[in-house]
C-alpha cells in the first residue's frame, strides 16, 4: 500500500515540474519576443498611397499587388524626349516653395522640403520655437535600404529626390506647361521622397532604364510610383522606361 502512495505522489510531483518547466518555457519565449528589436518602419506601399501624403516607399512583394503595379504602369503613355534646350530649375518656381495651388501641403507655412522630412521622418525635431524647421530625425532610406541619424548640421546626409526629375519632365512636355502646373509637380509629395544623397546624386535626371535605387527591395515600388507621377501629370515615359517599370513589377 505503502509503495502504491509513494508511487502516485512521484507521479504527481514530476506532473508538476513537467508542467512548471512547460511554463517557464513559455515565458521565456514571450520575454524572448518582447526583447526582439521592432523591424523599422519601411513606408507605405505606393498603392495605399496614390497622393504621397503617406510616409516612405515600402516595398512591394505581394504578387497581387505585383500585378496592381503592372496594371497601372500599363496605363503610362511612352514618347521619345523633347530637346533639354531652355531648361532651367527656376522654371519650376523657386526651390520647395510653399507657395503653391491645387496639391496636398501646399500653403500650410512650411517649406516643402521640410514637410518631406516630416513625412518620412521618425522622432523628428524642430528648430526651436518653429513648427516647420526639422532640425533631426531618424529616416529609413528606400534607395538604400538603411536606416539613417539625419541632422541639419549634415543636411546633405538626406536630399529630396525628384522622382520623375525636373529636366525629364521638362523633355517629356512639361515645357510647354505653364508655370503653375511646373511649380506644382517640383512640390507635389506624391513625386518626392528624402533618399539617400549620393543616391539622389547618381540618378541626376535619369529615367528607370538608366538608374534605379541601389535597394532592389523597393524597385517595383519605385516602378509604381513613376507611372503615379507619370499618369496625375499626363507626362509620357520613354519606351525603354516603361519596358524597364513593368520589367521590376514582374512583368
Amino acid at each position: 500500500m505503502r509503495s502504491r502512495r509513494t508511487a502516485v505522489v512521484a507521479a504527481l510531483l514530476l506532473g508538476s515540474l513537467a508542467l512548471a518547466g512547460c511554463n517557464g518555457a513559455d515565458k521565456s519565449s514571450s520575454d524572448s519576443a518582447k526583447s526582439k528589436p521592432q523591424s523599422a518602419s519601411k513606408g507605405t506601399n505606393p498603392l495605399q498611397n496614390p497622393d504621397g501624403t503617406k510616409p516612405g516607399l515600402a516595398p512591394v512583394t505581394d504578387d497581387a499587388d505585383r500585378k496592381a503595379g503592372r496594371d497601372l504602369i500599363a496605363k503610362v503613355k511612352t514618347a521619345d524626349p523633347g530637346p533639354k534646350t531652355g531648361y532651367d530649375r527656376d522654371q519650376f518656381g523657386p526651390a520647395w516653395t510653399d507657395n503653391v495651388d491645387g496639391i496636398p501641403m501646399g500653403h500650410n507655412s512650411c517649406s516643402t522640403r521640410d514637410d518631406m522630412l516630416a513625412r518620412d521622418g521618425k522622432k523628428v525635431e524642430h528648430k526651436d520655437g518653429s513648427q516647420c524647421v526639422v532640425t533631426g530625425m531618424t529616416i529609413w532610406d528606400p534607395y538604400t535600404g538603411k536606416n539613417v541619424d539625419w541632422s541639419k548640421q549634415q543636411a546633405s546626409k538626406i536630399q529630396i529626390d525628384h522622382v520623375m526629375p525636373l529636366s525629364y519632365d521638362w523633355q517629356q512636355g512639361a515645357s510647354q506647361w505653364d508655370k503653375l502646373k511646373r511649380v506644382q509637380i517640383a512640390n507635389d509629395p506624391l513625386n518626392l521622397i528624402p533618399a539617400d544623397g549620393s543616391q539622389n546624386a547618381s540618378k541626376g535626371d535619369s529615367g528607370p532604364a538608366s538608374w534605379l535605387p541601389a535597394n532592389t527591395e523597393v524597385h517595383c515600388s519605385y516602378a509604381i510610383r513613376w507611372a503615379q507621377v507619370s499618369l496625375k501629370y499626363q507626362l509620357p515615359v520613354t519606351p525603354a522606361d516603361k519596358k524597364t517599370m513593368l520589367s521590376l513589377c514582374g512583368g
